[in-house]
């Protein structure tokens, strides 16, 4: 089973399409969820009993989507196959008093999210999205996708040694301009109510970012690289969403019970009831196994086969920097997923789950790469060790190369996202 060809760029296509409409964590679960309900899966409430049934299901909770298929064959004790990747990017984030502004220019006040890249945020044309709150607690999406703020850096004629090292400092030198004259206290939540057709004073609650409006494009002579916002980790959730309808919409009947769990909060730990380190996921295996008319023994047999692939973006060496990375391990763009490696637990892979993971590369014909940090340099983290410490379950990490990690616009290889599906792929189907 493939997604798509390696040269119609039909799946990167819809990658970009994804990024595009998906600037908010509660976008990307949304837009997720919609493609899930295209393959016939069906939403199910935390709050109601779940049933057993076979089919696709999904569970939303802000900005975290848990989605899985449940084979006619499945027992209590199959054990499950997860994708693991999260819907956060570093950003700038509004604050619960958003409106601020001095010496006759109106600015949005923000809070950076993350380890953002700061400067790649200065004198871009940036839009606002997330959800907003009503006093009913209901929630609602807003995108404004249009240049509403911006970050102007400082001119060279007043800031002469910038080209000898911008020194940024996060509070002072961030705050977006959205246009002239004075603050006014609400003027922020007027303006997203008008723009959602919401009524102003039913707003009480936010959660607000800015976010790139230039589109993701190809790039390159040969158009063989793509620029855009986000992919890390959109990337990864939208090829998990390929690789677990496409495993849905297969005639066989796998012997697991394929999962994909896309995490918010991954770029600040994790630490929330919508991130990895919260119950999110064990809660919806569980409910799973005991909905099927599973036992605590059941559980644990289906925990003790279940294996986790942690897709998140790495570091593709980088032309400028070759010293910043270790001398034997360059992976490049459109080179494959890559397989990272850390002694130390930073990323959860060891030897028997590098089995795991080129077994699924060579079923689904896809060449992969290994990454691992120089010495000198410390290593990165993401869910996957803590996927295997919370739940006690095999994870591998893996990703695809990239450059300008954290930047507020990355770059990869446009054959890369169709490799990573196929690779997901050929895992959930095994």
């Amino acid at each position: 089973m493939s997604i798509g060809t390696p040269f119609d760029r039909s799946h990167t296509d819809g990658l970009m399409s994804f990024l595009a409409a998906s600037p908010s964590p509660y976008h990307a679960v949304a837009n997720a969820a919609a493609r899930l309900e295209k393959a016939g899966f069906r939403q199910v409430l935390e709050t109601e009993s779940w049933d057993a049934a076979p089919g696709g299901k999904y569970v939303l909770r802000g900005g975290a989507l848990i989605a899985w298929y449940v084979p006619e064959n499945a027992t209590p004790a199959t054990p499950f196959r997860i994708v693991g990747a999260h819907t956060d990017s570093p950003n700038l984030r509004v604050k619960p008093v958003p409106d601020t502004g001095a010496h006759g220019w109106r600015q949005v006040a923000v809070e950076i999210y993350g380890g953002a890249l700061l400067n790649t945020w200065l004198d871009r044309d940036l839009g606002l999205s997330g959800r907003l709150t009503l006093r009913d607690r209901s929630t609602h999406l807003v995108n404004v996708d249009r240049a509403v703020l911006r970050v102007p850096q400082l001119a060279i004629h007043l800031d002469r040694q910038v080209n000898e090292g911008l020194k940024l400092n996060r509070q002072r030198h961030m705050t977006p301009v959205w246009g002239l004259g004075e603050s006014r206290e609400g003027d922020l939540l007027r303006f997203l109510a008008e723009e959602s057709g919401l009524p102003a004073e039913e707003i009480t609650g936010w959660d607000l970012m800015a976010h790139s409006v230039e589109a993701p494009s190809y790039l390159g002579r040969d158009r063989e690289l793509v620029a855009g916002p986000r992919m890390d980790n959109l990337l990864s959730v939208h090829a998990g969403v390929a690789a677990l309808t496409a495993v849905a919409l297969d005639q066989a009947e796998p012997g697991t019970i394929p999962v994909l769990a896309a995490f918010d909060h991954e770029e600040n730990g994790s630490q929330s009831d919508t991130g990895a380190e919260g119950p999110l996921l064990g809660s919806v295996l569980e409910r799973s196994v005991f909905a099927r008319g599973g036992s605590y023994e059941d559980r644990a047999r289906a925990w003790a086969g279940t294996v986790c692939l942690s897709s998140d973006t790495g570091h593709a060496v980088h032309p400028n920097y070759p010293e910043r990375h270790e001398p034997g391990h360059h992976p490049l763009p459109n080179g494959g997923p890559i397989l990272k490696v850390n002694v130390n637990q930073r990323y959860s892979t060891d030897g028997s789950g590098r089995v795991l993971f080129a077994a699924a590369c060579e079923r689904a014909g896809v060449p992969w790469q290994s990454f691992v940090s120089n010495n000198d340099v410390p290593c990165g983290t993401t869910i996957g060790p803590i996927t295997a410490a919370r739940h006690g379950i095999t994870t591998v990490d893996i990703g695809v190369a990239i450059l300008s990690m954290h930047s507020a616009r990355e770059l990869c290889g446009a054959d890369d996202p169709w490799l990573l599906a196929n690779c997901l792929t050929a895992f959930l189907d095994g």
